[in-house]
């Protein structure tokens, strides 16, 4: 397998948690005779810095040419009072329209080694497993006309789909679900904004074409609450852009953590990955941040983009035996007692995922 990988690891933890997830990916291409090719470019505050622009033109070249993108995170205090196109984040959101990536996929899973690091009972996380479908390039982060008027004192912002934007990542959403529970929940505000009953009729109509998989529909308030008292209900959720960026960010609570969550972004001309976890600059340089999540979003791109299934596994497998061990980087301590467990900085926890996929990788028949 020939892979090119172009690595934007932007702000804050962002290049702690990259460099971790690139080492595991290269530790995966050395042992499976894989060929994987790493650039670099800069992306958000960085690149404000340097290059006057969170997305220089060379990055996104870059990212047009490449197999697949890994970005780490970006935003930092410091930009916050740059207008709303100048900030790291609208390089984020320019990447994103311009690899074409529409479906969000983040998985929120419950390991049960890290059930003590949830707020929510043992027994109600045990077992959750959800794939959240997120539409990424509608809805209101990108719909027009918007504005802030600061003379008159109003702003307004539109949210707004078509029937084809939705049909299509609902079509990805019930392919998931084929290879999963073969449920899928469709989370929108029907009862009140007419573009979620466009929404709903769509992801009806798409239903006809996956007879095998089960639909139903939650509004989008009820949802939030479903999924902390019965997270195990739920298999892949679908959701609009604003909608499953709450969602998914709540769903942080399952795992334990938000350090522990990744992501892809697929659909479009080359697909875009990234842990959930924001730049954190208050802890950035320290040695405290979890790569955990910018690993398995590695996991993520063997996945899907490489279709190494088993290297996929592997990875998970890694990091659910670390963890098991009593590894643990500072996100993870919190709420448990620290007896049996041994404090990780960033560049440990990784060291010990790679050591361990070392040993899996020569034992397959050991991967779960």
């Amino acid at each position: 397998m020939k892979l090119k990988i172009l690595v934007v690891a932007g702000d804050g933890i962002g290049p702690e948690v990259t460099n971790e997830a690139v080492a595991v990916l290269q530790d995966v291409a050395a042992l499976g005779g894989h060929e994987f090719t790493f650039t670099e470019r800069r992306i958000g505050g960085v690149a404000i810095v340097q290059d006057g622009t969170p997305l220089p033109a060379d990055t996104l070249n870059e990212a047009l040419a490449s197999d697949a993108v890994l970005l780490g995170a970006v935003g930092g205090n410091e930009f916050n009072s740059l207008p709303p196109d100048k900030r790291p984040e609208a390089g984020l959101l320019q990447l994103r329209a311009a690899l074409g990536g529409f479906a969000n996929l983040r998985p929120a899973f419950a390991f049960k080694e890290l059930a003590v690091n949830s707020p929510l009972r043992p027994e109600i996380v045990d077992g959750a497993d959800i794939m959240f479908v997120r539409e990424l390039l509608g809805g209101l982060y990108f719909g027009q006309p918007r504005a802030w008027d600061r003379d008159k004192g109003e702003s307004w912002n539109t949210m707004r789909y078509t029937r084809d934007e939705v049909a299509r990542v609902a079509r990805i959403a019930f392919k998931l679900a084929q290879g999963r529970r073969k449920k899928l929940t469709s989370v929108d505000k029907a009862n009140v904004l007419e573009v979620s009953q466009l929404w709903r009729a769509t992801v009806n109509e798409v239903a006809a074409e996956f007879p095998d998989v089960t639909l139903e529909h939650q509004y989008v308030d009820a949802m939030a609450m479903h999924l902390m008292n019965q997270p195990r209900n739920y298999d892949v959720v679908l959701t609009e852009n604003l909608f499953g960026d709450i969602l998914s960010d709540e769903s942080a609570v399952i795992t334990g953590s938000l350090g522990m969550l990744p992501s892809a972004t697929i659909g479009g001309k080359v697909d875009l990955y990234e842990p959930v976890h924001g730049s954190a600059p208050d802890i950035a340089g320290k040695g405290l941040a979890n790569p955990l999540g910018a690993i398995l979003t590695g996991a993520m791109i063997l996945r899907l983009t490489a279709g190494l299934e088993a290297e996929a596994m592997a990875v998970r497998t890694a990091v659910r035996t670390v963890l098991e061990n009593g590894g643990r980087t500072a996100d993870l301590m919190r709420g448990t007692n620290p007896q049996g467990y041994n404090l990780l900085s960033t560049t440990a926890m990784g060291a010990q995922v790679r050591d361990t996929l070392k040993q899996i990788l020569a034992k397959r028949d050991t991967l779960v």
